[in-house]
């Protein structure tokens, strides 16, 4: 083999390395561009649940002072009722 074959050889050589390379940085770049993917997709599901839980709160709390507006007048409507039967056992 000739000097120049060599040459071309280890030309080759050093090429297929620098082929072999840009494929790996090529397949780790999908793989992060994957991830990242899988990422956003993921933050997206969570602002999605707290958004659904926060109206979900927001309910639950306008029904439990609903309640205790409803107990509050409940409770003014037996002291009236007790005060009534008082007065009418007391005649």
């Amino acid at each position: 083999m000739t000097s120049s074959g060599k040459t071309v050889d280890v030309a080759l050589a050093q090429l297929r390395q620098a082929l072999s390379s840009l494929e790996s940085a090529v397949d780790g770049r999908f793989e992060r561009e994957r991830t990242q993917s899988d990422v956003e997709g993921e933050v997206r599901r969570v602002h999605a649940d707290r958004s659904r839980l926060a109206q979900e709160l927001d309910q639950a709390e306008f029904r439990a002072n609903r309640l205790e507006e409803v107990n509050r007048e409940v409770s003014r409507r037996l002291v009236t009722a007790m005060e009534t039967i008082r007065a009418v056992l007391d005649r």
